[in-house]
């Protein structure tokens, strides 16, 4: 699943990350680079402790939705991919459905485990 991250930066600070589809998640690092490594971590612990409350993980909006927010207004902006497989235990899923599953995925550009973390967080979210 990728998310969108907002990266801010003060000529007398680190970088700072925010990530907007996750209230409350951010990160930062003395370079670019350490502060979108370090918001990696961030959001999977946060995504983590969404699960363990619970709670339901919302689906990212693309990055021009944010945009339009004053608040991110001097923000540049990166996509961060996690692979939220490793947060959880394997299911197990007939081979035919998997293979429906594969190629529609593929068509849409995801993996197997992004589409369907991004399929189950849509349908929680939505019920």
């Amino acid at each position: 699943m990728k998310f969108p991250v907002a990266v801010f930066k003060d000529p007398k600070s680190d970088f700072g990350v925010i990530i907007p589809d996750l209230p409350g998640c951010f990160s930062a690092g003395d370079s670019f680079e350490n502060a979108i490594e370090s918001v990696k971590e961030a959001i999977e612990c946060h995504i983590e402790g969404m699960i363990k409350d619970e709670e339901a993980i919302p689906s990212p909006k693309k990055i021009d939705v944010h945009q339009k927010n004053l608040k991110y207004k001097n923000a540049v902006w990166a996509m961060v991919e996690i692979d939220l497989s490793v947060l959880s235990d394997k299911a197990k899923i007939p081979e035919r459905i998997l293979a429906s599953i594969d190629k529609f995925a593929k068509k849409q550009g995801e993996t197997r485990s992004g589409f369907l973390a991004r399929a189950a967080l849509e349908f929680i979210a939505n019920h």
